[in-house]
């Protein structure tokens, strides 16, 4: 047996046989459902492309359940609002899962609870987010209402002719988990108090279940095995002062939850309070959840699916030798490559698209932008129905003029149609500004993701041609079909005195050696702050200045857990951190600031950074204004982030 053998290796989940290791986590899409209460055509295909791909198990986002408690439903209609339309639309994503001999589980959710306003809650508890908003405390018999609804819910599921059940749930601070949690969970009735209570809905959710379902049907718990919560928008960094359930309480109720009847848990870790672990940024190293999921398997007699971070293949086939969990579950990554888990199996790891873990098409997109999902390195995400590449019109000649993100995708897809790609860079090296993002000490999936473009475009016959700045009178004089500009970016210099003398951004990533032990960053954006993240670790004194109201917050808006560990991070290890303060002069040893109230100061350091942003380089569009067949992607557009360069370059290369 190979070192990835055993990934392709079946399981079981109360005897249904899962064919590998591989389950498909629930995510949620914005797509799953039209307004009559179908599962959508392009959910569908989604799904299909995924047991293609080689996941053994999929399970949907959390569906919804209760229509009578809850004043709306976040997670779209209660499945029972619709019934027919659910059993013909569940028909349509059944066929197509088990076609490829993938098993598919619904997961049926309890409640969103204090994560969103408006929602009822175990308690009268603060609403994620606010300052003041509470959340109205659930009655004794609207919980029992709510347990009723999802118990006949699953009975209707079973009869849709669903694989199984997980429950949705006891992780990410869910209404479920609430009743597990001490800090929110201040009931006196039967449902809080001792632990038997705060997880009596759990087993009366399953008990239910299996009374109408069979006690042979699979029904499985999401489940955190540490919440890393001090209080409503108080995240930990560490379970040092935990106050909502700690590793050990949580092994303490995975046992209780297998006594219940649960046949599977599928473990993670963290609450919205504590998002950088829930959905955890590239900041959190991989694997991170090995430790955690090796106590539990050891104390439950059922499958443990681990997810969180599991995206280093040949780690996790290691850990599952090891017995450290039954099976991995993906998100992200599966986003990423719906095709992971058959290159996985097969051994060919660099053929894995990676997930960078950047947590801005698929987390940002539905959550804070509240738009459908897609995702930062694969265009065509949930998007599979409109977005899937064209085939080739014809024998075509295309240039592509610069080689960052953008240039890349372009050249790639427009090789994969079946087109002559001419790739033009003026550096010696392909990746243009990823190849400063993946010098951060947290970011080696960036740089992985440069290696995979790097042999895409090789495999693909792409004609490269480094250290060649073409002109536009080369461009015009070629006679392209198609000519694809992805200048990039430079860095912005504006008119403050002595900016010259600061470093630039990509300068301090490309030279950290000529960064000193006091640090200034002028700029709290994105790539300002992960510089002085990435100092501080390294014991540097790190201030960051930023005109803004708050830090990550300008051009391309960072996502929520992306940000809430930068700040905690910073918080804990001593950054200074101004904002709505305008930096005035650039000094041989600092820079002169004027704050909010009118105020100058003079902040010493060894090293100045400027991180004030970047500007399109749009040198050679404005040449080429006006030819036919010409078009502009990537930060060549307007600077912004990989989501949006690679979006650009593949929907420019899929026209053509």
């Amino acid at each position: 047996m190979s070192n990835f053998d055993i990934l392709g290796t079946p399981f079981e989940i109360a005897g249904v046989t899962i064919r590998n290791r591989y389950a498909f986590s629930p995510v949620t899409t914005a797509t799953q459902w039209d307004d009559k209460g179908n599962i959508t055509p392009r959910y569908i295909r989604y799904m299909e492309d995924r047991a293609k791909g080689g996941f053994g198990l999929l399970v949907t986002g959390a569906m919804t359940t209760d229509s009578l408690v809850d004043p709306y439903q976040a997670t779209g209609p209660a499945i029972m609002a619709a019934p027919e339309a659910f059993r013909e639309s569940s028909k349509a994503l059944l066929d197509a899962v088990h076609a490829q001999n993938s098993k598919m589980f619904a997961q049926l959710t309890l409640g969103l609870g204090r994560n969103y306003p408006g929602l009822p809650s175990t308690s009268e508890n603060i609403v994620f987010g606010t300052a003041d908003q509470l959340s109205p405390e659930l009655t004794t018999e609207q919980i029992k209402t709510k347990i009723r609804q999802l118990v006949e819910t699953a009975a209707f599921v079973k009869e849709c002719g669903w694989d199984g059940i997980e429950v949705h749930a006891m992780h990410w601070g869910y209404l479920l988990d609430q009743f597990a949690m001490k800090c929110f969970n201040r009931r006196t009735d039967e449902y809080g108090g001792s632990w038997e209570n705060m997880l009596r809905a759990a087993k009366e959710i399953v008990e239910g279940i299996k009374e109408v379902c069979g006690k042979d049907y699979p029904v499985g718990m999401r489940f955190s095995l540490e919440t890393y919560v001090k209080g409503a928008n108080e995240g930990l960094l560490t379970p040092d002062g935990e106050q909502g359930r700690t590793l050990e309480e949580s092994i303490m109720c995975a046992k209780m939850l297998e006594s219940y009847g649960y046949d599977y848990l599928s473990v993670d870790t963290g609450v919205y309070d504590s998002f950088w672990y829930a959905c955890s940024p590239m900041y959190i190293p991989q694997s991170f959840m090995f430790d955690m999921a090796e106590k539990c398997t050891k104390a439950v007699n059922i499958p443990v699916i681990c997810g969180g971070r599991m995206n280093d293949a040949e780690a996790c086939a290691e850990a599952l030798a090891d017995g450290k969990f039954t099976a991995i579950t993906l998100g992200r990554p599966g986003i990423a490559d719906p095709e992971y888990p058959n290159k996985a199996i097969a051994g060919e790891i660099g053929k894995i698209r990676p997930c960078i873990a950047c947590n801005a098409g698929c987390f940002k997109s539905v959550c804070m932008d509240q738009v459908p999902m897609t995702c930062a390195v694969n265009p065509i995400a949930a998007n599979e129905i409109e977005l899937d590449l064209k085939p080739g019109n014809g024998k075509k000649n295309v240039i592509v003029a610069g080689a960052g993100i953008a240039g890349m995708e372009a050249a790639r897809t427009a090789a994969k149609r079946g087109y002559d790609v001419t790739l033009y860079e003026k550096t010696d090296r392909l990746g243009g500004h990823i190849n400063e993002a993946g010098s951060h000490s947290f970011k080696k999936e960036i740089e992985q993701l440069n290696i995979w473009y790097i042999k895409e475009l090789r495999e693909l016959g792409v004609n490269v041609e480094l250290n060649t700045e073409i002109t536009a009178a080369e461009i015009k004089a070629a006679h392209a079909d198609a000519v694809i500009l992805a200048t990039g970016s430079v860095t912005s210099m504006p008119p403050i005195p002595g900016i010259e003398k600061a470093i630039t951004a990509l300068d301090a990533i490309n030279n950290p050696s000529k960064l000193g032990n006091k640090i200034v960053i002028a700029g709290g954006g994105l790539v300002g702050c992960e510089i002085g993240y990435d100092e501080v670790l390294k014991g540097k004194q790190v201030t960051v200045v930023e005109l803004m109201k708050d830090i990550m917050a300008a051009g391309a808006a960072a996502p929520l857990p992306n940000i809430m560990m930068i700040k905690a991070e910073f918080a804990a290890r001593g950054v200074s951190v101004l904002t709505e303060t305008k930096v005035t002069e650039f000094c041989d040893d600092g820079i002169v600031v004027e704050k909010a109230d009118g105020t100058k100061e003079q902040i010493e350091a060894d090293t100045v950074i400027n991180a004030l942003g970047f500007r399109a380089d749009r040198k050679l569009a404005e040449e080429l204004e006006g030819c036919a067949n010409v078009c502009t992607v990537g930060d060549a557009n307007g600077a912004a982030n990989i989501l949006k360069a690679v979006a650009e370059g593949y929907r420019a290369a899929n026209s053509i």
